[in-house]
């Protein structure tokens, strides 16, 4: 990915009838890709909740910690909101005067600060910098003033307007919310007696429990002995299109749709809108992979390897700052020469933001001995802003903003440069157009200026 982006976080949640640990860490693990940043995993023990989390990916965090209990929710994060920081690691502990629960969060918030601002009013004093303690406070406000606490998530979710999935253990129950608009992804599954919330049915697979559904659009879904469904509200349907080209693994499958099918499609139709004479199709890994392999069988060019990946470094979206990001394209990627030289080659991506990656890329493969760098991106170009967990908030980050693409393919030193069209995005991943986010690519988002005010 060349790119500076980064997507908030995976939650994942388990009601069972043995000890959950093993299976959170697993579910967490397999969804290491959305957050490399902090994790955490809270369990209830029958008596209390308990909480461990810290800095660092799963497996250095739990190394040499357990907890015990049958119920449980787990937590990967990179920061869209809020800074890098150990208190700012979810899952969050809440404590008031009804009890306490704990609560995870993928997505962003676009109302936080008037959330915030309000709730300071009225006397919360805040621990964290992230928006999940103000959908945490929220909830519990509401909880105290109706008495009863799926009231109070729903009152909770009339006031809140962005992206948000979420996982809540209260006592001996995990309760699974997808904001109205279902802009990130949360998907249900159940084995036996065994009852899994994920971000990616890859989390399912990696468990052996079967997907049973996506959790719907403004829905709460609460699992004890049983599962019960409540169906707050419902806006317009606005799935974020970069699950499907980045940042979902390819063997998840999102809302009906299966991710690595999309990717392979992007593939087919980059080549038939871009059409070119090469010797290899090669991809950056890992994220145009698929798409690389989907170009390739569309045009009869064969699929080769001319970037080996430092599979013990992380991704490089991961990364906080731009200068780590870019030393941290030399560490992770290295040209194969043998593969390269003497070649003309199609490099196949999945986005350019500010361009600065993708350019030392093709500065490598360059180094290496290709004759030609032909790049293929299976993104539109990237526009506007995100609103919605997407770490790209301001305009002056994208290349595509200010240049053509004929200037962008100057600038980043390749020999030809195609993007996938609008209408070709949308057909790969065979959603109607009327149902995906594409706001950082046309500057609509779904949600308007009126649909933000609120009344307290």
């Amino acid at each position: 990915m060349s790119a500076s982006k980064s997507e908030c976080c995976a939650v994942f949640g388990i009601h069972s009838d043995e000890d959950v640990f093993d299976r959170i860490y697993n579910g967490l693990y397999s969804m290491q890709h959305r957050g490399q940043e902090s994790a955490g995993i809270a369990i209830f023990d029958g008596e209390k909740i308990r909480i461990h989390k810290d800095m660092g990916l799963v497996s250095e965090i739990f190394k040499e910690r357990t907890l015990n209990g049958k119920i449980g929710i787990g937590h990967v994060r990179y920061s869209t909101t809020g800074e890098s920081k150990i208190e700012n690691a979810q899952p969050l502990m809440i404590n008031y005067a009804e009890g306490n629960f704990a609560i995870a969060h993928n997505g962003n918030l676009i109302n936080s600060l008037e959330l915030k601002e309000e709730l300071e009013r009225k006397g919360s004093v805040f621990m964290t910098t992230t928006d999940t303690e103000i959908i945490a406070y929220l909830i519990a406000i509401e909880h105290i003033r109706t008495g009863n606490f799926i009231e109070g998530i729903k009152n909770a979710m009339s006031k809140l307007r962005g992206s948000y999935s979420l996982t809540i253990l209260r006592e001996d129950k995990i309760i699974a919310v997808r904001d109205p608009w279902a802009f990130r992804p949360l998907v249900y599954g159940r084995s036996d007696d065994t009852h899994v919330i994920a971000s990616e049915s890859c989390a399912l697979d990696a468990l052996d429990v079967e997907f049973m559904r996506d959790v719907k659009a403004g829905e709460i879904l609460v699992i004890d002995n049983g599962v019960e469904s409540y169906r707050v509200c419902a806006g317009k349907i606005s799935h974020c299109m970069f699950e499907y080209v980045y940042f979902a693994r390819p063997d998840s499958i999102l809302d009906g749709v299966s991710v690595y099918k999309v990717r392979k499609n992007l593939g087919r139709i980059l080549y038939e809108e871009g059409p070119v004479d090469a010797d290899m199709v090669t991809a950056v890994p890992d994220s145009g992979i698929t798409t690389a392999i989907g170009f390739a069988k569309a045009s009869g060019i064969p699929y080769g390897e001319s970037l080996i990946k430092n599979r013990y470094f992380g991704r490089t979206f991961i990364l906080p700052e731009q200068e780590e990001r870019e030393s941290g394209v030399r560490i992770k990627l290295n040209p194969v020469r043998s593969e390269i030289e003497g070649k003309k080659i199609v490099l196949v991506d999945d986005s350019i933001v500010r361009g600065t990656t993708i350019k030392k890329i093709i500065s490598l493969l360059r180094k290496s001995g290709a004759s030609q760098v032909h790049v293929r991106i299976s993104c539109p170009p990237i526009r506007y802003p995100c609103k919605y967990g997407i770490d790209m908030q301001t305009y002056d980050e994208f290349i595509a903003r200010e240049k053509s693409v004929e200037e962008i393919r100057r600038e980043i030193g390749a020999d030809s440069l195609v993007y996938t069209s609008l209408d070709g995005l949308v057909r790969a991943i065979g959603l109607p157009k009327e149902k995906l986010c594409l706001a950082c690519l046309t500057g609509d988002y779904p949600l308007k200026e009126e649909q933000m005010k609120l009344k307290f």
